[in-house]
């Protein structure tokens, strides 16, 4: 308990830094909110001033992020400034999207990147050169190029997928999102089963494993108890570390296929300088960057208990 306590802790440290990154960030970037809010007209300094008391823009920098920060812990992200809706609204609206793909490709990488990996370190030969062949295309083809690959492929040539919108109701989304998902999940598919073959190969020829084997232990309970199991230290932290990239380049996916998620929310937001939708969408994927680490970082406890008693040895 000790253990999670600290790291939620440092979760709450890390989106405290992050938030006041994120806040000051947009405020850095070449032009201004009124600006756009005047769309390049000529107005009276009054008007101007109008604006800038309206939107709080005349109030010091730290005021301003201790407003919104405030506002953000209860539940208002602010208003848009394009389209004049409540950003939390707004982001709530496209967020079911892009969580259903992100977890649709999460759930790609784990399956499809774990297994080919095992299966490619317990089987040499051909199937093990097939892997290593597409965990090297899958390094070198850039997203964007692998969708419009499938896109052709499967959906304009084929026509077994759609290649536009995000569909309704669970069977129609996935049917909808299985080319978008298939593309994002491609390169962590690739890097998962490259370190995933890796780790087990090298788990194999640990001194533990060969005993066990000595011993008469059955080699499927080998495999799986010993070999499979301490192995997945190293894969847990690429496989947090891919599935936490996903919400920030589903961007990418959802342009291509024409998705109605944040990701293209926040393309359009940062072309049109919106403050308060680029700073939400920033922060939700901050946090889900932390709590997927943190997950990560329990699923070390689980997994190999001596991760949880260095920390209260260290302690």
């Amino acid at each position: 308990m000790i253990y999670v306590l600290k790291r939620l802790g440092a979760l709450a440290a890390v989106l405290i830094v992050s938030s006041f990154i994120v806040f000051s960030g947009m405020y850095l970037a070449p032009g201004s909110p009124e600006q756009f809010l005047v769309q390049g007209r000529t107005v009276s300094p009054e008007v101007l001033a109008a604006i800038r008391a309206q939107y709080g823009l005349d109030d010091p920098f730290l005021l301003r992020y201790w407003t919104w920060l405030t506002d953000v812990f209860q539940g208002d992200l602010g208003r848009s400034l394009l389209t004049q809706q409540d950003v939390t609204t707004l982001v709530a609206s496209r967020l079911p999207t892009t969580l259903f793909l992100a977890g649709y490709a999460a759930l790609l990488i784990i399956v499809l990147g774990v297994g080919l990996g095992v299966l490619a370190a317990t089987r040499s030969g051909v199937f093990e050169k097939l892997v290593v062949f597409g965990s090297n295309l899958g390094f070198a083809v850039p997203t964007f190029f692998a969708a419009l690959i499938l896109m052709f492929l499967f959906g304009s040539n084929l026509g077994w997928f759609p290649v536009s919108g995000s569909g309704s109701g669970f069977t129609d989304r996935i049917w909808h999102l299985t080319l978008p998902a298939i593309a994002l999940s491609f390169p962590g598919i690739a890097v998962v089963a490259r370190i995933t073959r890796t780790a087990v190969r090298e788990e194999q020829g640990s001194e533990h494993v060969i005993m066990s084997i000595a011993r008469g232990v059955p080699k499927q309970i080998v495999l799986w108890r010993h070999t499979i199991r301490n192995s997945m230290l190293p894969v847990s932290t690429v496989l947090g570390t891919q599935i936490a990239g996903l919400l920030a380049s589903a961007f990418v996916i959802e342009y291509a296929f024409t998705l109605d998620g944040i990701g293209s929310l926040l393309v359009n937001s940062v072309q049109k300088k919106d403050f308060a939708v680029v700073q939400a969408i920033a922060l939700i994927m901050v946090l889900a960057f932390g709590l997927i680490n943190l997950i990560v970082d329990l699923l070390y406890a689980v997994i190999d208990p001596r991760v949880r008693l260095s920390k209260k040895v260290a302690a």
